[in-house]
């Protein structure tokens, strides 16, 4: 359906990550609801996405008077909006719980590897080491802890409580209550607890000055031997000399698909450990996938233009706990 509209939209993002969110299909069916400017200053909505330098501060929102609305093709809006876009009452919308499930699907796949020593096993293979039936070294596996009950960390949690595996669900979260963790099905705990106890520990906060180098030496120092971390979050949240430490011993195993520094340096200790799986940054919205992004910035704009209420709003509560 197309409906007479004076809506303008404006694309703010890399011209690769552009063609792959917004083939040419998608860009037909975007001029349906909205016609296409070629700058902020005459748009209604912008659409941005990776490879965007836009950054709406009160200077920028100055050049752009008719602006009404910002989607987002990826998941955090923190580089791109300013307090300024709140008080100027600007709509804004992420693709975030899009691009949280295969996030999801990617860190609980790695937690099934981190239960069954994957990394140990396939070292051993390597060195011409077949396990004995049923063999298991070091952590148990079975007792997961979860830091973060964000987007993705609770579609983590909804698939290890539905896994046949029979996992032992601990959470960390201080925004979390006692009676929402009850409804999400966890053990709630605190960080020194969750450590202490578990044998694979998943990271799912944002990167906020509280949780720079929350699993720091300390924390690392209280993981079992044998427990495995995994990061799709932030590289920050990790204190990476520490994690090198543990790992460089064979103490702890690690799934990192983000670090700090991002990306890693050439010759980094990490990439030479045998116990550490690295991943570039891969575990949001791959390939074909990135056109479910593009779907939903056109379906947004489309609600736009027939003044329906859009499904990916960001409040300003939210915004100021996004990754």
């Amino acid at each position: 359906m197309t409906i007479a509209t004076d809506l303008c939209v404006w694309v703010a993002m890399g011209e690769r990550q552009e063609a792959a969110v917004l083939p040419p299909e998608l860009l037909t069916r975007l001029t349906r609801w909205a016609t296409p400017v070629g700058s902020l200053a005459e748009a209604d909505v912008v659409v941005t996405g990776w490879g965007t330098s836009l950054v709406l501060d009160e200077a920028t929102l100055a050049t752009a008077p008719g602006l009404r609305a910002l989607v987002h093709t990826g998941g955090s809006v923190r580089r791109i909006v300013t307090p300024a876009v709140w008080e100027r009452g600007l709509t804004v919308s992420s693709a975030a719980d899009t691009n949280a499930g295969p996030v999801a699907e990617f860190a609980y796949a790695q937690i099934t590897l981190a239960a069954k020593k994957a990394l140990g096993a396939a070292a051993g293979y390597r060195a011409g080491r077949w396990p004995t039936f049923g063999a298991r070294e070091g952590a148990d596996g079975r007792t997961v802890g979860v830091v973060g009950a964000s987007r993705i960390g609770r579609r983590v949690l909804s698939r290890l409580r539905g896994s046949e595996a029979g996992y032992r669900v601990l959470l960390y979260d201080p925004y979390v209550s006692a009676e929402d963790a009850k409804r999400l099905g966890v053990e709630l705990t605190d960080i020194h607890t969750l450590c202490a106890t578990s044998s694979i520990v998943t990271l799912h906060a944002p990167e906020l000055p509280e949780t720079r180098r929350l699993l720091n030496a300390e924390h690392l120092a209280l993981l079992p031997d044998g427990a495995t971390v995994v990061n799709t979050a932030r590289g920050a949240l990790i204190d990476t000399d520490a994690l090198v430490r543990e790992c460089a011993s064979g103490r702890l195993d690690a799934f990192l698909d983000v670090t700090d520094p991002e990306p890693l340096p050439a010759g980094h200790p990490l990439f030479s450990l045998p116990n550490v799986f690295l991943t570039p940054h891969i575990a949001g919205c791959q390939g074909d996938e990135v056109r479910r992004l593009g779907t939903f910035a056109v379906e947004e704009v489309g609600r736009l233009a027939r003044g329906e209420p859009l499904v990916g709003v960001v409040r300003r509560e939210e915004w100021a706990r996004m990754a």
